[in-house]
């Protein structure tokens, strides 16, 4: 995998303990797989996904909002 391939990192969790992984090299398909993960997490044990930007830190998406 290559620093690019890096850049996008999705995390699905739940109740704090980290589930599954991604990482994507493109935005777009990032956030796609973001949408994805959030219409299977469902709604039992505290689900929550987060999108970051592994080369600026910035948290571009979070689901559910936070409070």
């Amino acid at each position: 995998m290559t620093e690019e391939a890096d850049r996008y990192h999705l995390l699905l969790s739940f109740g704090g303990r980290p589930a599954q992984h991604g990482w994507w090299a493109r935005e777009t398909t990032a956030r796609s797989k973001f949408n994805r993960w959030v219409g299977s997490a469902g709604t039992t044990g505290q689900p929550r996904v987060t999108l970051t930007d592994q080369e600026t830190g910035e948290v571009l998406a979070v689901w559910p909002d936070q409070p």
